[in-house]
């Protein structure tokens, strides 16, 4: 007789699924963790570390000082770690996120070399099943997407670039063995922060240097340094009263706001508040200066005039320093950059700046790249091309919700989600650092903490009230979309075709992908929500 086929295995169930382990998914297990929910992280690189395992680019660190973009939650771990710069350097910011790791035991419920392909969500049994690179489908209540708002890697579409002969390395996916770029033709694509802060660090390495740029950006020096030991011990008995302040300000970095408007202000004393800003090394100092600096053209004028004058005290060409110096948005409605040395670096000979707006990227050759005035020869190409930044890592997963709807059809002309948590249809799948959230606007590791914590809550209220589904409603979901773009309405920031913007990606819809408002201005909303029972989203 023959044997019966053996029925297919169940999938695993567990309670909650986190998708990522960088910094948003290790303190999201945590959390959860201590509600006692059966948690399981899958990270679809080699190990854990997120942005700061991929992106280990020449010259990659951090744009937030040490001290501030790090984990609060844990009064021993800020006692415990101590940071050797003022800012932290890629490999010393993955160090620190092992020891998170180990020191919390985090480990043992992460899958690492797995990718999160699907997520069907179940409406009769409130559940997600959820698929993996591998073959391997889970089931949980719950699933928290704390894949990076800057992970899905900005491919560019440059004809013939399959062609060339040499090597070719994008900066979000550098080498776990780095490049050894001594003696090397190099040619740099892309000049945002991974270009700005790549191109000091390989004009020291190689034998030629071409830097293609598409547009200018507004690089502040940061005048890094390693901390003192009397500057460590001072950091660590002030993290209490920090922390507290940290927790209560608008970006997650702390300081004085300004109270004057630029305008108001004669040009001594504009001078003397910019310049004092410059020599902070703070990325945010010169919008500290004035409040209208983000919302008044002719104030803007005034800080990026302030910028292209310092351009051109260091660049020694004055083409080249012209070429570098923006003239086509506003300060600060594309990020701004952190500088070591960028500006300096193409007064040395063998460093060449393309401006492609002059010559334009013609084709990849596989001996260089072509632009329209001639052949630029390379041995590497490097892409510093960026993101498909705060949506990209989620629409690349098939997520399907109610009725058979999907993410990707939905965001199809934009996202939409209530409090940039969770999307209407999708229930029970939130999301860390996400768009229409403050996100890329602030301190990435302090908005992570508040989502995570807000979404450690929202999870614990339903479990204490029996409930087994949280979504938004449509209603609410529109107010939300609506406040975060009128918001955007009232600052510079559109005036920018920029990654906020989704401009970088070719196709991609405009909508201002982050929230405006402030940080603090953001959670006291989150907050509110939840004292008034999760006003605007539906509970069953």
């Amino acid at each position: 007789m023959d044997t019966p086929p053996r029925p297919a295995a169940a999938s695993p169930r567990l309670d909650a699924v986190v998708v990522g382990a960088g910094f948003s998914g290790l303190y999201q297990l945590h959390r959860l963790r201590e509600l006692g929910l059966r948690t399981r992280v899958f990270e679809a690189c080699d190990d854990i570390g997120g942005t700061w395992y991929r992106n280990r680019y020449p010259g990659a660190r951090c744009d937030v000082e040490s001290t501030a973009y790090s984990y609060s939650f844990s009064p021993e771990l800020d006692q415990e770690w101590e940071w050797s710069e003022r800012y932290a350097a890629q490999p010393e910011i993955l160090r620190y996120l092992h020891h998170v790791a180990d020191r919390f035991d985090l480990r043992r419920d992460i899958t690492l070399r797995t990718r999160v392909t699907r997520a069907v969500y179940d409406e009769d049994g409130h559940l997600w099943q959820v698929s993996t690179d591998t073959g391997e489908t889970v089931t949980a209540r719950f699933v928290v997407l704390a894949s990076g708002c800057v992970s899905a890697v900005n491919e560019p579409d440059i004809p013939g670039l399959g062609t060339f002969a040499g090597a070719v390395h994008h900066t979000a996916d550098w080498p776990l063995d780095g490049v050894d770029l001594t003696g090397r033709r190099v040619g740099v694509i892309g000049t945002g922060c991974s270009g700005v802060q790549a191109v000091p660090v390989i004009a020291e390495q190689a034998a030629e240097l071409t830097v293609f740029q598409r547009t200018p950006v507004y690089a502040l020096p940061s005048h890094n340094r390693p901390l003192t030991a009397a500057e460590i011990a001072a950091i660590k008995a002030g993290y209490p009263e920090f922390r507290a302040a940290q927790r209560l300000s608008r970006g997650g970095t702390v300081f004085e706001p300004p109270t004057k408007s630029a305008l108001e202000a004669d040009d001594a004393e504009r001078a003397a508040a910019y310049e004092a800003a410059w020599e902070s090394g703070v990325l945010s100092g010169l919008l500290r200066t004035y409040t209208d600096i983000l919302v008044d053209e002719a104030a803007n004028e005034t800080v990026a005039e302030f910028v292209r004058s310092k351009i051109r005290s260091i660049v020694a060409d004055p083409a080249t320093a012209e070429a570098l110096s923006p003239r086509t948005f506003p300060f600060a409605t594309k990020r701004p950059c952190l500088d070591t040395g960028y500006y300096a670096a193409f007064n040395e000979p063998h460093v060449t700046l393309v401006d492609l707006a002059r010559t334009p990227i013609e084709e990849i050759t596989p001996k260089g790249v072509r632009t329209a005035d001639r052949e630029h020869f390379l041995d590497v190409l490097v892409l510093a091309t960026g993101f498909d930044a705060l949506t990209g890592s989620q629409v690349a997963v098939d997520i399907v919700g109610k009725g058979g709807a999907t993410l990707r059809e939905k965001w199809a002309d934009g996202p939409r989600n209530l409090l940039g948590l969770v999307s209407a249809g999708f229930p029970n799948l939130f999301t860390v650092l996400g768009p229409l959230s403050p996100s890329v606007l602030s301190n990435a590791v302090f908005s992570i903490e508040q989502h995570v914590e807000w979404i450690t809550d929202c999870i614990a209220h339903l479990r204490g009230t029996g409930a087994t589904e949280i979504d938004a409603t449509p209603r609410a979901e529109d107010d939300w979309c609506a406040h975060v773009a009128d918001l955007a309405s009232g600052t510079l920031y559109p005036a920018a075709a920029s990654w906020y913007m989704g401009a970088n990606v070719p196709g991609k819809p405009r909508v201002f992908l982050a929230y405006t408002g402030g940080a603090d201005r953001y959670r006291a909303e989150c907050d509110a929500v939840a004292r008034d029972g999760y006003r605007g989203f539906a509970l069953s």
